[in-house]
C-alpha cells in the first residue's frame, strides 16, 4: 500500500498518449505532466476500455468491462448502476468530490458526496443520433471541425477555467476547515476535445512549426479494411481538410494540450499549498485519444493508438519516482487504485496501478470494445504484452506487434508465421466474453432504446449533438 491516504485525481477528454513531452513529443508543451512522470511512474501501454465518452466513462466509474455493464454508446449513459468505486469509497468514510466533465445521466445517485460543475450528457438521455449504426450517410457537420479549428475562445476552454478554479478553493477550505478525513478529489476538464480552439497564447506557441513538424511522424495513410472504410465514409471530417487546416488544427490541440496541462499545474499548487502533497497521490489521465487526421481520421472510435491509448501517470509519496512502466493497463484499474490508495480491500477486475507501480505484473490482458456510432459491428482490441489483437464481428481481424511497429504500419494477422499468435490472442478474447453474443445484445438494445424515443423518424428530426455543451 502506498503512503498516500488521499487522492487527486486529474482526468481530461480525448488527450493523445503521444502529445505530451514525457511521451516523447518534442514541440507539446507539458511541463506539470512532465513533472508528475518525473517524479512518478508514466505508463506508457495505457487504454480506455472504449474510444468514445460515456461508455469510457462508465468503466471508468465502475472497474467494469462494457458488456458488463451495458453502456454501449453516448445515449446509455452511467446513472448510478452498477455501484462504482465512488460508492464504495464514500461509504467508507472517504470524502469523494468531484468537480467538472462526468458525462453520466444527470440523475440518480453516481456515488459522489458532491458533484462540483457537473456536465451531464444533454437531456438526461445523450446522444440519440449515435443508436443508429446500419445504413448510414456520412455525419452531419463534420465540416465544422475544419472550419473552427485555429485560436479564439471556446467554452470549454472557459469551462476548464472555471473547473480548476472550483477544484483550488475546494482545497483551500478543506485545509481552511482542518478536515482529516481521507479524500478523493476527481477534477475532470473537457480539453483538449473539440471544438479545435485554442487560446490564443497557447496556440502561438505553435505558430511558427511546419505541419510536419507539429506531426511528428503522424502520417500514416489509410489502410483497406471494409469496417475501417466505413467508419471513415461516416465520419468523413478529413474531406474538410487541406493542409492549411490541418496545421491550424494541429496548432489548436496542441495548444489547448499547453492550457490544460497549465490548468493541472494550478491545481497541483494549490494541494502543495494547502499541505495535501505528503498524504495525497495524484494520478492523470484523459477518457480516450484522438486520431488527429492520421490514416484519414479524426475523433475517435477506433482501435487503433491514437485513439484507445491514453496517457497515464501515478506520482505521490511511497511511489517509485522517474520509473516507466511497460506492463499494460486500462481505465478500470482506476477503481482498484483509489480504493488501495484509501486503505480499502475490495475486489476489482483490475489491479491497482500503485501495486503495478511497485512492481506486481498481473497475469491478464487488456480489453477494449467499440458498439456505438459509425460502426455497423462490434469491434474488440486484446492486448498481451507487445501484441494487439483486434476482432470485427464480421470482418477481417488485424494484429499488430507494438515493440517492432508502435505505428501499427503492418497487419499481420494474414501473414506468414503469425497464425499462432492470432489463434492464441482470439481464445483468450472468447475466454472474457463471446463476440457474437455481446454484438447481439449491444444492437438490440440499442434497438429497444430507438423504440422507446419514438422511432428512427422521431430521432432523425431531432437536432445533433456535434459535442456536449459546457454548462452555463
Amino acid at each position: 500500500m502506498p503512503a498516500a491516504r488521499n487522492t487527486l485525481f486529474l482526468l481530461s477528454d480525448e488527450h493523445n498518449r503521444r502529445i505530451a513531452g514525457c511521451y516523447g513529443h518534442p514541440h507539446a508543451h507539458t511541463p506539470h505532466i512532465d513533472a508528475l512522470a518525473a517524479s512518478g511512474t508514466r505508463f506508457t501501454r495505457a487504454w480506455c476500455n472504449s474510444p468514445i465518452c460515456v461508455p469510457s466513462r462508465a468503466a471508468l466509474a465502475t472497474g467494469r468491462h462494457v458488456h458488463e455493464t451495458g453502456h454501449w454508446d453516448n445515449a446509455h449513459p452511467y446513472d448510478g448502476t452498477p455501484g462504482s468505486w465512488h460508492h464504495l469509497l464514500r461509504s467508507d468514510g472517504v470524502d469523494v468530490v468531484s468537480v467538472g466533465k462526468l458525462h453520466f445521466r444527470g440523475t440518480g445517485d453516481h456515488g459522489f458526496t458532491e458533484e462540483i460543475l457537473p456536465l451531464h450528457v444533454l437531456n438526461h438521455q445523450g446522444d440519440l443520433k449515435g443508436l443508429f449504426r446500419r445504413d448510414l450517410p456520412p455525419k452531419s457537420g463534420t465540416a465544422d471541425l475544419a472550419a473552427q479549428a485555429g485560436p479564439g475562445d471556446s467554452t470549454y476552454c472557459r469551462y476548464d477555467e472555471r473547473i480548476a478554479d472550483a477544484a483550488c478553493d475546494w482545497l483551500d477550505k478543506r485545509a481552511q476547515a482542518g478536515r482529516s478525513e481521507r479524500f478523493v478529489l476527481m477534477v475532470s476538464f473537457v480539453m483538449p476535445h473539440f471544438p479545435l480552439v485554442a487560446p490564443q497564447d497557447h496556440y502561438d506557441r505553435f505558430a511558427d512549426l511546419s505541419l510536419d513538424t507539429l506531426r511528428d511522424g503522424f502520417t500514416v495513410p489509410p489502410r483497406d479494411h471494409p469496417t475501417l472504410n466505413r467508419m471513415r465514409h461516416h465520419f468523413d471530417y478529413d474531406t474538410h481538410f487541406d493542409d492549411a487546416a490541418r496545421a491550424s488544427a494541429w496548432r489548436a490541440y496542441l495548444g489547448m494540450v499547453s492550457k490544460m496541462d497549465a490548468l493541472v499545474g494550478q491545481v497541483i499548487g494549490a494541494l502543495n499549498d494547502n499541505g495535501f502533497a505528503d498524504d495525497t497521490a495524484i494520478l492523470y489521465s484523459s477518457d480516450h485519444g484522438d486520431n488527429l487526421g492520421n490514416r484519414g481520421m479524426w475523433g475517435k472510435s477506433v482501435m487503433y493508438e491514437d485513439s484507445l491509448g491514453i496517457p497515464m501517470v501515478l506520482s505521490g509519496p511511497g511511489l517509485p519516482a522517474g520509473q516507466v512502466c511497460d506492463t499494460p493497463v486500462s481505465l478500470i484499474d482506476v477503481a482498484p487504485t483509489v480504493a488501495d490508495i484509501a486503505g480499502i480491500d475490495a475486489a476489482w477486475s483490475g489491479t491497482s496501478l500503485a501495486a503495478i507501480a511497485g512492481g506486481t505484473r498481473p497475469d491478464r490482458p487488456i480489453l477494449a470494445q467499440y458498439h456505438a456510432a459509425g460502426s455497423d459491428t462490434a469491434m474488440f482490441a486484446l492486448l498481451r504484452d507487445r501484441w494487439k489483437l483486434v476482432h470485427y464481428v464480421g470482418a477481417p481481424p488485424q494484429l499488430f506487434d507494438l515493440d517492432t511497429d508502435p505505428q501499427e504500419t503492418t497487419d499481420l494477422a494474414a501473414l506468414p508465421g503469425h497464425a499462432g499468435t492470432l489463434a492464441r490472442l482470439t481464445a483468450e478474447l472468447r475466454a472474457i466474453l463471446d463476440p457474437d453474443t455481446v454484438n447481439a445484445r449491444a444492437f438490440a438494445d440499442q434497438a429497444r432504446l430507438i423504440a422507446a424515443h419514438g422511432g428512427a423518424g422521431a430521432i432523425a428530426a431531432g437536432a445533433d449533438i456535434p459535442f456536449t455543451p459546457a454548462p452555463a
